[in-house]
């Protein structure tokens, strides 16, 4: 499934997935009244979901791909970086219980925003950091805690994210969805060793509210 992990191949760690079928689907990013979406990039899409999911007043992430040019992308086409596109999330929130603003927080703490093209031990371009906006408001916002993160220093290297209007968003196949939820029971070793331990320290930086069962 991912790069090579504590001896594990390609091809070792795609058999913990439940199939290698299944197809990608493009979903609307107009949000439904009274509610909002955000979309976001951030290394493996699995814990990314993971843990916008945690945070209070988010309905539901959906695990896919954003950010290039081809259309109906494969996982084996965006993880060959033929397509442009990253693993990414699209968030779907109620903005009365938590703001964009907030999720932005989410997403500079649940990652290292200073490693271009990777993510722990996952690299590549389709693992870059991204913030997609869906507005000049939305845009200010990202740019804004960019810019304050760096005045405190809170990360020792130049924070690479980058900052991109949204475009046409496609579901990940089906097996990719929930992935963590579905796997946490030791079986991967990706998830075990990787995904968990992120998202855990992901819980004890990040200062919203989460989720009472996260």
């Amino acid at each position: 499934m991912k790069t090579k992990f504590l001896g594990f191949s390609l091809l070792l760690l795609s058999l913990y997935s439940c199939n290698s079928n299944g197809q990608t689907k493009k979903l609307s990013t107009e949000p439904k009244p009274g509610k909002a979406i955000a979309v976001f990039a951030e290394g493996c899409f699995w814990c990314s979901e993971h843990v916008f999911e945690a945070i209070a007043g988010v309905d539901e992430a959906v695990s896919g791909y954003t950010g290039g040019t081809t259309k109906n992308p494969s996982y084996e086409q965006v993880g060959g970086e033929q397509t442009g596109h990253a693993e990414s999330v699209l968030v779907y929130y109620d903005p009365k219980v938590v703001s964009y603003s907030q999720l932005v927080d989410a997403f500079f703490a649940s990652q290292d925003p200073t490693t271009p093209n990777q993510q722990g031990p996952d690299r590549g371009p389709s693992y870059r950091s991204i913030a997609f906006y869906r507005n000049e408001a939305e845009k200010s916002i990202i740019k804004a805690k960019i810019s304050e993160l760096e005045r405190k220093k809170v990360f020792s290297n130049p924070i690479v994210t980058e900052i991109k209007p949204l475009s046409d968003f496609y579901k990940a196949e089906d097996y990719h969805q929930n992935y963590i939820k579905l796997h946490s029971n030791g079986e991967n070793p990706y998830v075990t060793n990787v995904s968990i331990p992120r998202y855990e320290l992901f819980k004890k930086t990040f200062k919203g509210k989460l989720k009472a069962k996260s």
